[in-house]
């Protein structure tokens, strides 16, 4: 296993499953074991990736296409991984991300009806071997999610995607389980209508068993 794949953990799911917290109880546990730990998202992580974040969840790329919008998530990725994802592994840490390629799979791809082989030709040119090596899937209903997501932002404007219809948040639900299915060594499908606590545990589960020698080894 190289570098790139052993300590790469991304969390995918629909609007409102919870990822920020449960990456944030992950970090914390793994520097509980002295760990070095990143913590970073998509789009963005970098400062011009930052940038370019604000462009894509205001919408104002949607009207080009779905095209456009994976040609400037892909445009934010090149940044993240060269100044922030891949020196990360370089030194030995944990890299913890807030959505990466399956997002754009979903999103763009399934919802987008974006040519899956132009899909993977982007993941090709800007991924290269720094896949993740565990993804941890939020999966609830999207109903659910996407109340707790308006909830949160009651006083700030929907981004992009919060404020599509609820028939999107289904197709994109489904997206996620789809790659789910078509990869189940690499993601791990975890039920996000369990309290914080459960879900973090189960999310503990996964890690071990993905990196029962890393873990072990600190534990």
């Amino acid at each position: 296993m190289t570098p790139f794949r052993s300590r790469f953990v991304t969390f995918e799911g629909g609007e409102g499953a919870g990822k920020s917290t449960q990456i944030g109880l992950l970090a914390a546990r793994l520097r509980d074991r002295g760990e070095d730990v990143v913590v970073t998202r998509e789009p963005g992580g970098s400062p011009d990736a930052e940038r370019l974040r604000g462009i894509i969840l205001s919408g104002k790329a949607k009207s080009f296409g779905a095209f456009a919008e994976a040609a400037l998530f892909s445009a934010a990725r090149i940044d993240h991984l060269s100044k922030t994802i891949r020196p990360a592994l370089e030194r030995g840490a944990w890299v913890l991300c807030d959505r990466f390629l399956d997002s754009t799979r979903a999103y763009q791809g399934a919802l987008g009806n974006l040519d899956p082989k132009v899909l993977r030709a982007m993941e090709r040119v800007v991924v290269g071997s720094t896949v993740p090596g565990l993804t941890i899937l939020l999966d609830l209903p999207a109903e659910i999610g996407l109340q707790r997501a308006r909830q949160r932002g009651q006083s700030e404007t929907l981004d992009r995607f919060e404020a599509e219809d609820m028939d999107y948040h289904r197709g994109l639900r489904q997206a996620f389980l789809d790659i789910a299915h078509a990869e189940p060594e690499r993601v791990a499908v975890i039920d996000g209508e369990n309290a914080p606590d459960v879900v973090s545990e189960l999310v503990w589960h996964a890690v071990e068993n993905r990196y029962a020698m890393a873990v072990a080894s600190n534990g």
